[in-house]
């Protein structure tokens, strides 16, 4: 199969496009390396690997990476609040404008896979699972930046969205922002953290589990076409003070403490359920667990060097 992933080479492409390539797909990845990152310098050997250094909103471009690509993987985006609120032009064009664009030039017979975001629940019901048929309410612009830019992929057709929980595991373009990498990376250098709203709730996912969601839709794509799913660990609906002691189990000085006032900037609060893509047949791979585990030796590689999206 031949595929196009733009954004390749971030957070996300670093890991699944090796996977694409090991699966057996030829693969043509556009990015821009904004970040100056030099990861698939592991890839580059393999003849089925095209890269074309450019912008996923610049026409030419656009049409030239998806010109012979059977499935389009468009995971170009500037991804966080903080990060689109930073630069909210940008924000727009590179999360929704290009995504318009892509649906324009596309031929109808190509496919897509749109990586989404759970964070368009936004503040969900107090002990309700938010199912893809809940209200999506993003507090944010990322947030709605991606569920606009959902809806118009899932109208367009030939197509299926993933609503992925908060990521977690490590990249050759690593994140230490989000939230799981965030907290570990403090509770090994810092050994300390002050959490703010602690029982606000997330659901979390391994970025090599997202890699999987995508190679399970290549290979399912035709029953699963037309909707969005939700893709995370069902028993990892956690609030963040039960992340914090789970850590505490691989880090045991780690100290935590919820502040007395304050608020968290990030609103959302939610639990998720899985059950539609785990009726097609997919299953989580990685732990909660196992991804701390992985985070604490990437940082003593990574030492004190903080990596994000700002």
């Amino acid at each position: 199969m031949r595929i196009c992933v733009t954004g390749g080479a971030g957070y996300l492409g670093s890991i699944l496009v090796p996977h694409l390539l090991q699966d057996g797909h030829t693969v043509t990845v556009l990015d821009n390396f904004r970040y100056h990152q030099v990861t698939l310098l592991d890839c580059v050997a393999d003849p089925r690997l095209r890269i074309i250094r450019g912008d996923a909103r610049t026409e030419s471009t656009l049409r030239e990476a998806i010109r012979d690509a059977d499935v389009i993987l468009p995971l170009a985006a500037i991804v966080g609040a903080p990060a689109c609120d930073a630069d909210a032009t940008a924000a727009t064009s590179t999360n929704l404008d290009a995504i318009r664009l892509l649906l324009r030039v596309r031929a109808p017979g190509q496919r897509i896979c749109f990586p989404c975001t759970n964070s368009g629940y936004g503040i969900g019901d107090a002990d309700k699972f938010c199912t893809e048929e809940s209200p999506l309410r993003p507090l944010s612009l990322y947030g709605t930046t991606k569920v606009e830019a959902e809806a118009a992929v899932l109208d367009a057709g030939n197509s299926l969205s993933f609503r992925f929980a908060t990521v977690f595991g490590t990249s050759p373009r690593m994140r230490t922002d989000l939230l799981v990498n965030d907290f570990v990376y403090r509770a090994v250098t810092d050994r300390y953290l002050i959490v703010f709203e602690g029982h606000f709730r997330r659901n979390f996912i391994h970025i090599r589990d997202v890699a999987r969601a995508f190679e399970h839709a290549l290979v399912e794509f035709d029953r699963m076409a037309g909707r969005p799913y939700n893709v995370g660990l069902s028993n990892a609906n956690l609030s963040k003070l039960e992340l914090c002691e789970r850590i505490r189990v691989q880090v045991p000085a780690f100290t935590f403490i919820e502040a007395a006032i304050g608020k968290d900037p990030d609103r959302r609060d939610y639990i998720v359920s899985n059950a539609r893509i785990e009726a097609t047949g997919f299953r989580p791979a990685h732990t909660l667990d196992d991804g701390i585990r992985e985070l604490v030796e990437a940082y003593k590689v990574l030492g004190h060097r903080p990596h994000t999206n700002v």
